[in-house]
């Protein structure tokens, strides 16, 4: 995997995808805040939301929806 630079006006393109991490990132954040004192049904459904959300960027990085048409 390369690591590039991000072409000017990228973060702009691909708003679901942008959209959808900002998502995932929120739910890694409250979840690895709240681990420690969730119940095992709530941790359970937070990976469940986890790795649907995980799909769900893949998806939208694979179409590569781009916002400036």
């Amino acid at each position: 995997m390369n690591a590039r630079s991000p072409e000017p006006g990228e973060r702009r393109r691909n708003r679901t995808l942008r959209e959808v991490l900002e998502e995932l990132i929120a739910h890694v954040r409250a979840v690895s805040g709240n681990a420690g004192a969730m119940k095992p049904d709530e941790l359970e459904y937070a990976q469940q939301r986890l790795e649907w959300l995980a799909d769900e960027v893949w998806r939208a990085a694979l179409r590569g929806d781009d916002d400036s048409l």
